[in-house]
């Protein structure tokens, strides 16, 4: 008997190795491509709703995107070209909404994923908006305001084609904030010819903008 027991003692030691498997699943989701990482979380879904394929490729497939060129002219008299980015998923529900965001991490993938996100987030409390994103690749700590502004406009001017309030509608994301609105809200309206104030959401109260919208979205509004 004692051979026996001698060798489950040996076997025993290997039974712990399961674990090491499992943390590499969350490894796995970050490396993924943020717009894939999207899909799938939407393929799930749509198998437990039991969606047809043809409202599906709808849904996967974003309405429309934009990719712009940002000529911009530094402090030091340099040109520097900046790339932005305007994604409206889907529009069904009412004209498109969702942030702008300035990092240098940004990509079209993001957005797309991002504006795919606020889709869901609007249909699933009933507003009538669809979902949109945006941004432009750039560390922002590294501008001075003047520079920023500069892009913003120029951002701004770039994306008036498909702006308005009853088309698509920015607001304050990453490293945005309301003066980066209002800057967005000023060069739009300048475009038109008259004040739009609806074109952004996020601006400073004195230029139409709503109280508690700084804390709205920490307190899940």
């Amino acid at each position: 008997m004692a051979p026996k027991t001698t060798s489950a003692r040996r076997v025993s030691p290997k039974a712990p190795s399961r674990p090491a498997a499992r943390a590499s699943a969350p490894q796995a989701a970050e490396n993924l491509n943020p717009f894939d990482f999207a899909r799938r979380q939407f393929d799930r879904a749509a198998d437990h709703l039991g969606l047809d394929n043809g409202t599906r490729e709808v849904l996967r497939t974003p309405k429309r995107q934009l990719i712009v060129s940002i000529p911009v002219k530094m402090d030091n008299g340099e040109i520097h070209v900046f790339q932005g980015f305007r994604v409206q998923h889907n529009i069904a529900r009412g004209p498109s909404k969702g942030g702008i965001r300035y990092h240098p991490g940004v990509t079209l993938d993001e957005v797309k994923a991002l504006a795919m996100w606020m889709t869901w987030k609007c249909a699933v409390v009933n507003i009538p908006f669809g979902g949109a994103k945006g941004g432009i690749t750039v560390d922002p700590k590294a501008l001075s305001l003047g520079e920023n502004e500069r892009m913003t406009r120029r951002f701004t001017s770039e994306l008036a084609i498909i702006l308005g309030h009853d088309r698509d509608i920015p607001a304050p994301d990453v490293y945005t904030n309301s003066q980066t609105m209002a800057w967005m809200m000023d060069t739009f309206s300048m475009t038109k010819g008259y004040s739009t104030l609806g074109v952004v959401t996020g601006k400073p109260i004195a230029a139409g903008g709503s109280a508690g919208r700084g804390e709205a979205t920490a307190e899940g509004c």
